[in-house]
């Protein structure tokens, strides 16, 4: 099989990229064990670039069939009410000294990935989310992060709960342990390293940050030893086999390598990106799967053709403009009494027909509903030109969803109304 031909075929994988600078220049990157667990699971890794405005276009990367959110900085303290911290002016200072290259808020980047992560939520696309990505995952559903696990969490704990979650004098060696929770997927994946009636692991940690407050639809996966949640799972949005999957991991399984070594530090470690992958492809197949078209006899499809006729002469009128035609009238009464006789479009639907003129019996009528919905039109772009960037786009977000929904309810109902000429 051709090349092109595959990447029509394999799934779509969107990962966000992280800024950084080199030569005095952006330079947009994602590490590449990632790139390289997609591909190697069968899935193609398409990068959505961290440019200005990218959050505006993310109908642009249709189809996607799974959200990777990775690496990055520290997400803007203000999406998830920081104000509750109770961090001093000192101490927030002494934070951004410490984690100097982790501190730089950049709201592009949140825009478009808290984009991504709710249009899967709307939408069950599959999603895996690692470190900052499990981060955004709760974000995005209401819960909350520590600024800074140090002054927050660590201080307050004994001496033994303490744990290092971030090692920068040996940034990939650096391990602490976690206890996997009972008949959760990262028990399942790691079982067979876990001791007898033991449930430990040693992750690697890149963080300074962390879940403070658990979004209510998740449920835990691993604790570190100070309390801190290192993984986390929607049991109802997790089933790969039929494209079901949403996860967040705050440790790195990917990187999970023995020294000087590609071998993982345990054989669970790519199961996450594995089931992932594996949920990404049946979500694929599921929007693939469209109902076979039905076959009609010649006398209802010349009777298609007559309605289809009557609506193409209405939405030439409409669009066109031009004056009402009275001799079009018998014509354009066949899509009348098609709306009237069937209920299987939506009253927005026959609306809409109704204006393009499927039932208009005068001309001066069907002019006053065009220049109604004209004042219609100027209010609503009047009202929407006062909207934030933000709430637009989870406008159209929401509005994506809905024509998704209309268009399945639609399609089954139409099937349903030939059926029923059929017998």
């Amino acid at each position: 099989m051709a090349a092109a031909d595959l990447s029509v075929i394999l799934p779509r994988v969107l990962i966000v990229s992280r800024r950084s600078v080199r030569k005095n220049k952006f330079v947009d990157f994602v590490g590449e064990y990632h790139l390289d667990l997609i591909v190697s699971y069968g899935a193609v890794p398409v990068i959505v670039p961290r440019v200005t405005g990218v959050h505006m276009l993310l109908d642009s990367f249709e189809p996607i069939h799974g959200v990777l959110l990775c690496e990055g900085e520290d997400i803007d303290p203000s999406l998830y009410e920081a104000d509750t911290s109770n961090l001093t002016p000192e101490e927030l200072e002494e934070i951004r000294r410490l984690h100097a290259s982790d501190t730089a808020i950049d709201k592009e980047k949140d825009a478009i990935e808290l984009g991504l992560a709710k249009l899967c939520l709307e939408r069950n696309i599959p999603y895996l989310g690692i470190c900052r990505g499990s981060q955004i995952l709760n974000v995005a559903c209401g819960g909350t992060l520590y600024q800074d696990i140090g002054k927050e969490l660590t201080r307050n704990v004994g001496e033994n709960e303490k744990v290092v979650h971030m090692d920068y004098d040996n940034y990939d060696g650096h391990r602490h342990p976690v206890r996997i929770v009972e008949n959760t997927p990262l028990h399942q994946w790691f079982n067979d390293s876990l001791n007898e009636g033991e449930m430990g692991i040693r992750v690697n940690s890149y963080h300074h940050q962390g879940v403070k407050r658990l979004a209510q639809r998740f449920v835990p996966m691993a604790f570190a030893p100070d309390g801190l949640i290192e993984g986390f799972y929607d049991p109802d949005a997790y089933n790969p086999e039929e494209g079901k999957f949403i996860m967040g991991l705050q440790f790195h399984p990917e990187r999970m390598r023995k020294p000087d070594s590609e071998e993982f530090d345990y054989p669970g470690c790519p199961s996450a990106y594995k089931e992932f992958a594996k949920a990404v492809v049946a979500y694929q197949k599921k929007l693939n799967c469209v109902p076979e078209s039905v076959k009609l006899n010649k006398e209802m499809e010349k009777k298609r053709k007559i309605i289809v006729r009557s609506f193409s002469i209405a939405r030439n009128i409409y669009e066109s403009g031009h004056e009402f035609n009275s001799s079009k009238e018998s014509e354009l009464a066949v899509g009348a009494e098609f709306l009237q006789s069937n209920t299987a479009l939506s009253q927005q639907q026959e609306t809409r027909l109704k204006q393009m003129g499927a039932t208009v019996r005068n001309g001066s009528s069907y002019w006053e509903k065009l220049k109604l919905n004209e004042e219609r039109e100027k209010l609503a772009r009047n009202v929407i030109g006062k909207m934030t960037v933000e709430q637009l786009s989870d406008l159209t977000s929401f509005y994506h969803m809905m024509g998704q929904i209309c268009t399945e309810v639609l399609e089954r109902k139409l099937h349903g109304v030939v059926n029923q000429l059929n017998s």
